[in-house]
């Protein structure tokens, strides 16, 4: 679900004050992060790293299908071993991934020198669980979806989202701090689909799954029964997805290595 970076590509230029033209995608993943800054930067050489050699998989694939695999370069790398040669971006992106790092605070340092000129390193996090609303009432979701928050918060799910004090301690200043609000519908996707999209309803049935299996010991047999229902595409109970509305939020930093003033010399 990129719908947040249409905010955060606007935030990344006004900070730069201008496009970028070179991209480190940081954790790519299966690519998701990386079709979006690609099409949000067209200009844009773009370096996508993940640990996994299916992700980087998944992302060449991806830029082929998409037309931008003359703008990607995918590349296996482990971050824990440090940063592979990125080219000097102007944006080191980490969306949702800097938290699995071993050293965060390394790590941002090590970007610091492989910035261009006036770069930015930017990290989205997510701003709390996201809440599924359905068109027309249902108080059982609703109240599912309340009873796995709270359990998710006790669990410490929001204890890795502010990288403020990481950043500083890194020696970084920070240019933007931003909470961007998502909100999705099925039809507010599909509006030039012949058919419905269900991409709102995958997204849920991954977080309703995560509940499931992360959350297990926190949660009621009835809750998890209804999880397992709702998270079977076979079962009726299933059908209940297919019309929500995503609401989320993203937590967007964006910060720049502090320069470090050249002293004068004396004069005699």
């Amino acid at each position: 679900m990129a719908d947040h970076l249409d905010d955060a590509a606007r935030l990344i230029a006004e900070s730069l004050g201008h496009a970028p033209v070179r991209i480190a995608d940081l954790g790519a993943g299966t690519g998701t992060g990386t079709e979006a800054l690609a099409r949000h930067f067209p200009h844009a050489q773009i370096v996508a790293v993940d640990g996994s050699p299916d992700m980087v998989a998944l992302v060449d694939r991806r830029a082929r299908d998409g037309g931008f695999d003359d703008r990607v370069t995918a590349v296996v790398a482990d971050l824990d071993d440090g940063l592979p040669p990125l080219g000097s971006p102007d944006v080191v992106w980490a969306a949702m991934s800097l938290h699995h790092v071993a050293d965060p605070q390394r790590l941002l340092r090590e970007a610091a020198t492989s910035l261009g000129p006036d770069g930015v390193v930017v990290i989205t996090e997510m701003a709390g669980v996201p809440r599924f609303v359905p068109a027309h009432e249902d108080t059982e979701l609703s109240g599912l979806q309340d009873r796995c928050g709270a359990a998710a918060a006790g669990a410490g799910w929001e204890a890795l989202v502010d990288w403020t004090d990481t950043f500083d301690d890194a020696g970084y200043d920070i240019l933007r701090f931003e909470t961007i609000h998502v909100e999705r519908s099925e039809r507010s996707v599909s509006v030039e689909r012949s058919e419905p999209s269900r991409s709102v309803a995958r997204y849920a049935r991954h977080w309703f799954a995560q509940f499931r299996h992360r959350l297990a010991d926190s949660l009621d047999s009835a809750d998890l029964a209804l999880l397992d229902h709702l998270i079977d595409e076979s079962d009726s109970d299933a059908q209940r997805l297919d019309d929500l509305t995503l609401s989320a939020g993203r937590l967007l930093w964006i910060a720049r290595p502090r320069t470090t003033a050249t002293p004068h010399p004396e004069s005699e």
